[in-house]
């Protein structure tokens, strides 16, 4: 009895099986991601810090080159405009 190639045995397989099978992963994948999306608290920015025209608290922080500079020190005649950046780095 001659043993069959993988090709013959994809193919003696019913299509609809095939796809039932390799489809209910991913389907299934699907439904828990929508799932854990729906969970998620709504993210509120009025809440994560100082928002634009408040006023900052005053600071001293060390910048890349360990010099440190305070809020007086970089505000000019019209202000100052402050940019907190996170690079993947840190």
């Amino acid at each position: 009895m001659a043993v069959p190639t993988p090709k013959q045995v994809i193919a003696s397989i019913p299509m609809r099986i095939i796809i039932q099978k390799s489809l209910l992963p991913l389907y299934l994948a699907l439904c828990v991601s929508l799932v854990v999306a729906q969970e998620r608290e709504a993210i509120v920015v009025a809440e994560l810090g100082p928002q634009v025209g408040e006023q900052v608290p005053d600071f001293e922080l060390k910048d890349q080159f360990g010099e440190t500079h305070s809020l007086d020190s970089i505000m000019g005649p019209n202000g100052a405009m402050l940019l907190f950046h996170r690079s993947a780095d840190w």
